[in-house]
C-alpha cells in the first residue's frame, strides 16, 4: 500500500486535487448552459466518480505488502471494522447530496459565486471540526488566520455577484424591446436545438460574451430556466451544498482515524483507499437512486425524462464522464494528502473557486464587458483566495503513522 508520508508530498497532492476539484464543475455547468439535462449529466458523472475510487484503492491500495496495523485494501474488506465503514458511507451520502444541490445551484448563483459561498462554509465549518479531530497538529496561530482570509474573500465574492448582476440587469435595460425579440428569433432557437454539443457550437458562438444578446441567448437555450424565479432558491441550494460539504471531510477523518475509539481492540484503523472506496460507494448509490426518481419526477420545472432518453443522450457524454473522473481521483489525492498533513490543512483545495472563476471566464464569458467595479472586486477576490490556500498550506502539520492500530 502506497501513503504520502512527506509534507511535500501532501502539498503536491493538494495542489492537483485543487485543480481537477476546480474544474468539474466548469464541464457540468457547460453542458448545462448547452440545454442538456442534469439528470442525464449527473448519472454519466457518477459512473467514472465511482470508477475513479476503484481505481486508486486497486492502484495504490494494493501496492506492495500489507502489514499487520496497514494492510491492504483487499485484506481489510474482511475486517471488523463497520463503525468506521458507516463513518466513512456517511460523508460518502453528504459529498453526494452536496454535489447534487450545487449542480442546480450552479445555474441560478453562477459557478464562481457558488463556489465561493460553498467553500467558505467548508472552511469555517469543516477546517474548524477537522483542527480538532487531528488532535491540533496544525498550526493554529497560521490555521485560523488562513480560515479568515477565506471569510474576507467570500464577502468580496458576493460583492462580485451583486456587483456584476447589476451590470447584466443595466445591459438588458439599456436594450431596445425591438432588438431583444430580434435576438432571439424563431431562426436562432432553431440554431441552438440542433447545436453539437460535443464540438460547443452553436449561435452564441457568433455573440460576443457579455452582451445583452449573449445573456438572451443563454438563456433560451440552457436547459435550467432561472429567468423570473426568486434568486432564494439558488441561495438556498448553495447554502445547503455548503453545510454537506462542510461535513463529508470531517466524517472521512473519523472513518480513518477512529478518534471516537469505536473500534475493537486489534483492529486496524481504515486506510485512507478502504475509506475512500465505502466513502465511494455510498456517493454513487445516493447519486444514482436520486437522478433515477429525477428523471420521471423533476425539480424546478425542468422536462421529464426517462432511462431509455438517457441511455439515448450521447451529447456531450464525454464531458459528464470526465467531470466524474476529475471529481473522483481530486477527492482521493484531498484524502491522500489529509491523512499526511491533516485534514484541516488539505481543506487548502476549498480555494478552488480560484479555478473555477478562471474557467468561468475562459468558457463562459462570465464578467465580460462589466463594469470597473466589478474587475477590481473579482481581482481582490482571486487575491484574497491566493493568500488563503497559501496560508492553509504553510500550517500543514505531519501525522504520526503510530496512529493506525489500537493497542
Amino acid at each position: 500500500m502506497y501513503l504520502v508520508e512527506s509534507k511535500g508530498g501532501a502539498i503536491a497532492c493538494m495542489f492537483l486535487a485543487l485543480f481537477f476539484l476546480g474544474t468539474w464543475p466548469a464541464l457540468l455547468t457547460m453542458l448545462e448552459r448547452r440545454g442538456r439535462l442534469p439528470q442525464h449529466t449527473y448519472l454519466d458523472y457518477s459512473i467514472t466518480n465511482f470508477f475513479a475510487a476503484l481505481l486508486i484503492a486497486f492502484t495504490f491500495g494494493e501496492i506492495g505488502k500489507g502489514k499487520p496495523d496497514e494492510p491492504n485494501f483487499l485484506a481489510q474488506l474482511a475486517q471488523n471494522n463497520w463503525p468506521s465503514v458507516l463513518f466513512a458511507m456517511g460523508g460518502g451520502v453528504v459529498l453526494s447530496l452536496g454535489n447534487l444541490s450545487s449542480q442546480y445551484a450552479f445555474a441560478f448563483v453562477g459557478l464562481s459565486v457558488t463556489e465561493v459561498i460553498t467553500a467558505s462554509i467548508t472552511v469555517v465549518i469543516g477546517t474548524t471540526l477537522n483542527y480538532f479531530l487531528d488532535d491540533k497538529i496544525n498550526k493554529a496561530e497560521i490555521l485560523f488566520p488562513g480560515v479568515g482570509c477565506f471569510l474576507i474573500a467570500v464577502f468580496l465574492g458576493s460583492a462580485v455577484h451583486s456587483s456584476n448582476a447589476s451590470d447584466n440587469k443595466a445591459k438588458l435595460n439599456n436594450y431596445s424591446s425591438d432588438y431583444k425579440e430580434a435576438a432571439i428569433s424563431s431562426k436562432e432557437r432553431d440554431l441552438v436545438k440542433s447545436k453539437d454539443l460535443e464540438s460547443g457550437s452553436s449561435s452564441a458562438d457568433n455573440v460576443e460574451a457579455g452582451t445583452a444578446v449573449f445573456l438572451l441567448e443563454l438563456e433560451e437555450r440552457r436547459a435550467i430556466k432561472v429567468s423570473g424565479k426568486s434568486t432564494l432558491i439558488g441561495l438556498a441550494l448553495t447554502f445547503s451544498a455548503g453545510l454537506c460539504f462542510s461535513m463529508f471531510s470531517p466524517a472521512f477523518n473519523l472513518a480513518t482515524n477512529d478518534q471516537w475509539h469505536t473500534l475493537e481492540k486489534g483492529i486496524p484503523h481504515l486506510t485512507v483507499y478502504t475509506a475512500f472506496f465505502y466513502f465511494s460507494i455510498s456517493c454513487f448509490v445516493i447519486a444514482i437512486v436520486l437522478n433515477i426518481t429525477f428523471l420521471y419526477r423533476p425539480v424546478l420545472n425542468l422536462p421529464k425524462s426517462s432511462l431509455k432518453a438517457y441511455l439515448a443522450d450521447s451529447d456531450g457524454r464525454i464531458w459528464a464522464l470526465l467531470a466524474g473522473l476529475l471529481c473522483g481521483v481530486g477527492n482521493g489525492l484531498q484524502f491522500m494528502s489529509g491523512q499526511a498533513a491533516g485534514y484541516a490543512a488539505a481543506d487548502a483545495v476549498q480555494a478552488l473557486p480560484l479555478v473555477s472563476t478562471f474557467w468561468g471566464v475562459v468558457l463562459f464569458g462570465e464578467y465580460r464587458r462589466s463594469s470597473r467595479r466589478t474587475y477590481i472586486l473579482l481581482g481582490s477576490m482571486l487575491f484574497m483566495f491566493i493568500v488563503a490556500v497559501g496560508v492553509l498550506m504553510a500550517s500543514s502539520g505531519h501525522r504520526s503513522s503510530s496512529h493506525t492500530a489500537k493497542e
